[in-house]
């Protein structure tokens, strides 16, 4: 089936030249869910024209299911993707010559060898096949107005409001005023969309379905079904059946199909409403009935109607999103259009357009992972392709966790259930990874990995053979209990990092030259210490993320109470890793040789390195200000700017440094035309999500920091939000924050936690040391602080 790009034949520019008057000058009436938008620069994108490319549409999800809206005038296009619509089937992808294989290159490594050790690791550790397979588009429904082209347009607008998660377009053409809204709801699991005309029997409307999959389009009275099966890739079948669903509901007027469409006429509104779904049902089972699942969804939603859909699905996301508020301060900035408001960025003055940046990200979060969803790729949900960029797969060596850095702290915990499932399958995949590949206990996943769920290292041994992906996850396992404080938790998870751990227990070689154990084969992600070479041993991220998992693991056996001479054996090895070292240029080195000034990317996007610092607390200010300062070095001569992703790492890193200011500079880059795109997507380039969530985590970090039982208030506020509140951030603990500043000074902090403790609560240089009751608000002005 064709796969149509062009999302409206009106373009920009007759939209701004048709623009004459208003809604309110014509007596138009406006839709329900239209009048419901909130106005706020903080929390609505908005335009004046319709999109012309895919990263200017504006995305709506429900975590499973998503679309990219458009806003056409005649012609409106919803691009549409279902999360677990991947190409091929399950594989196994472990190089069968890779244990006999590993020995040599372990040995040829050691001796320094390092060029011949790459070229064998290419060439038997690496999988088969090399590539993984990929997310894709599921097709587009398309709506044609084939009145309107003869009228003349006026006050067109297109929105998204992140408070409703409701987008919408609304525009006069002729005497009538049109109306468009277009929601995912994440309880009926479908997406709704709603056309309504101003004048009873003014509205029609021919809708139709497209894909660029393997399928075929039949029509069931008011109903499109699209269904088809999923594509090959890398020599791997594909065994995914699929269904999309779209069944057109009218008010007045009359509906017939008509050449692959269904026709609606002398209508005053449409209702479509939308449902998807895949056979598949687990990594190793595609025996799900995707029509039987459509069927039932879309029997259901219509049953209860429009308003009810819309509603509930509001009010589910306002759960959520709902929990917290920030204020960055406005200016007249923050009324003109967000295309425009990024054009500008980097010369205005605009805190309200981070703050809108800020709840951009928590929405995406939303909109693309809760519980029963996969989790957020390197794309979120939303893909125009068959073949997208790094197949839009989890890359676990920075990518994946960047999406989730912002659960925690800004209140939406509840979305890392998707990549909890995830570890959980990574673990049974990983552990035959472990057993065939390495001839080891436990559980392993390398750099990348999908919706298969494959965890042998692909691509090249330059990039994927770094064993570490699933240890760097095992952190967030640990983050979700050390933000919630909840024992079953922690019992549920903990045989995934003893899993994890007891891998590198027997995985870790000795090395000859230091005595340290470390990880043998490796590489510092992505990076290559000398032109054409990246393996190597005990790169100083490796050292840092094990340093982590062997803590976290043994911490939470002991607070379950299990697994004493395990524990004992975990903290003598963690005491035996090698450490980080400072080389001789002041930086902290990326490997275990000063190979630093020698590699030649010196500005290179990753900073992996520099870990210890951000995510993780091993290297700070109060306890390690050598290797802070080290790291701070090592910040200075990557530069400030990077692909997306990788800026916002940096800005978290300063942020963690509690410089607020180089932080804010930085940010106001990543918010910038070069790393946003006017849909506020982040811009690698091309789209990758990852660079918003970093960005949104960055925002938190700099008004809020908590490690263990220690929080830090305003550690890096910019002097450019001198005035400001965010209520609702969360700290470790179980604890909520609420905070107001003013002059760049704190006035209160309001401290609320789920459970009894005492904290050390820092500001500046000052530190009080407070009790906090389950459920009772402790309240901090600046005065208690002022007098320690």
């Amino acid at each position: 089936m064709q796969d149509i790009n062009d999302a409206s034949k009106l373009t920009r520019r007759s939209i701004l030249k048709r623009s004459v008057g208003t809604a309110a000058a014509l007596g138009l009436p406006h839709a329900g869910l239209a009048e419901q938008s909130s106005k706020s620069p903080d929390t609505r994108l908005w335009y004046r024209q319709p999109a012309e490319r895919w990263v200017e549409a504006l995305p709506i999800g429900n975590g499973r299911i998503g679309a990219m809206v458009f806003g056409g005038v005649d012609h409106e296009r919803l691009q549409l993707n279902e999360d677990t619509l991947w190409s091929g089937g399950p594989y196994n992808p472990i190089n069968p010559d890779a244990l006999a294989a590993l020995p040599e290159v372990r040995r040829l490594v050691f001796a320094g060898r390092l060029q011949e050790a790459q070229a064998l690791a290419d060439a038997k550790l690496m999988g088969k096949p090399l590539g993984q397979m990929s997310y894709q588009t599921l097709g587009d429904l398309f709506i044609s107005l084939p009145t309107i082209t003869a009228d003349p347009v006026r006050d067109y607008e297109r929105a998204l409001d992140l408070d409703t998660a409701v987008a919408t377009t609304g525009f006069a053409a002729g005497t009538v005023r049109h109306e468009r809204s277009v929601f995912a709801c994440p309880i009926h699991q479908v997406i709704a969309v709603r056309l309504v005309a101003s004048e009873a029997g003014s509205l029609d409307c021919d809708i139709g379905l497209r894909s660029p999959q393997s399928g075929t389009l039949t029509i069931a009275d008011d109903t499109l079904i699209l269904s088809g099966r999923n594509a090959a890739s890398e020599g791997i079948a594909g065994a995914l059946r699929f269904e999309a669903r779209a069944r057109v509901l009218h008010e007045g007027g009359t509906v017939e199909s008509r050449a692959g469409e269904i026709g609606v006429r002398g209508a005053r509104t449409v209702t479509i409403l939308i449902a998807m779904a895949t056979s598949y049902r687990g990594f190793n089972d595609v025996g799900g009935d995707p029509a039987a699942l459509t069927r039932r969804q879309i029997e259901a939603a219509a049953a209860a109607g429009f308003d009810r859909i819309a509603a509930i699905a509001a009010a589910e996301h306002r759960r959520l999103y709902g929990t917290v508020r920030i204020d960055l301060g406005r200016t007249a900035a923050a009324d003109q259009p967000t295309d425009e408001r990024i054009r500008l960025s980097e010369t205005s003055d605009d805190p309200a357009l981070a703050a809108l940046y800020f709840n951009y990200g928590r929405y995406l979060l939303i909109a693309s992972s809760r519980a029963g969803s996969q989790p957020s790729n390197l794309q979120g949900i939303w893909n125009d392709r068959v073949r997208p960029p790094w197949g839009s797969k989890y890359t676990i060596n920075i990518n994946t966790e960047m999406n989730y850095w912002p659960a925690e702290p800004t209140g939406l915990a509840e979305c890392t259930a998707p990549l909890i499932a995830m570890m959980r399958d990574l673990a049974a995949s990983g552990a035959r990874t472990a057993r065939d590949m390495y001839g080891a206990r436990g559980w392993v996943a390398h750099h990348n990995t999908d919706l298969w769920r494959a965890t042998a290292p692909i691509d090249g041994a330059s990039w994927g053979l770094w064993p570490t992906g699933g240890a760097w996850l095992c952190t967030h396992l640990w983050d979700r209990w050390d933000y919630g404080r909840d024992r079953t938790y922690l019992a549920s998870i903990y045989p995934l990092l003893r899993g994890a751990s007891e891998f590198f227990v027997d995985v870790l070689q000795r090395d000859p030259a230091t005595g340290h154990m470390v990880t043998n084969p490796s590489i510092s992600p992505e990076n290559e210490h000398h032109k054409g070479v990246s393996i190597c041993a005990g790169p100083a991220m490796d050292m840092q993320i094990l340093r982590d998992l062997f803590d976290q693991t043994a911490a939470a056996a002991g607070i379950l109470g299990v697994d004493r001479g395990f524990v004992t054996q975990i903290k003598g090895l963690r005491a035996r890793l090698a450490p980080d070292k400072i080389g001789m240029g002041g930086q902290l080195q990326e490997w275990q040789s000063d190979w630093d000034p020698d590699a030649p990317e010196p500005q290179h996007r990753h900073v992996s390195q520099l870990y210890a610092l951000y995510p993780s607390h091993q290297i700070n200010l109060d306890d390690t200000p050598q290797l802070a300062a080290a790291a701070r070095r090592s910040l200075e001569v990557r530069g400030d700017k990077a692909t997306g992703w990788a800026t916002a790492w940096r800005i978290n890193l300063w942020a963690r440094l509690r410089e607020g200011d180089r932080a804010h500079g930085i940010l106001k880059f990543l918010l910038g035309p070069e790393r946003t795109y006017p849909n506020m997507f982040d811009a690698h380039p091309p789209f990758q999500i990852d660079g918003n969530f970093g960005g949104t985590a960055a925002i938190a970090e700099m008004l809020v920091q908590s490690r263990g039982d220690d929080i830090v208030l305003l550690p890096a506020l910019p002097s450019a939000w001198p005035n400001g509140s965010i209520t609702g951030l969360r700290a470790r603990g179980s604890i909520a924050i609420d905070l107001r500043w003013k002059d760049g000074c704190l006035v209160t902090a309001t401290l609320i936690s789920a459970k009894d403790g005492a904290r050390m609560v820092r500001l500046g240089k000052s530190t009080l040391q407070i009790r906090l009751h389950a459920g009772r608000p402790r309240r901090l002005s600046s005065n208690e602080f002022e007098s320690t």
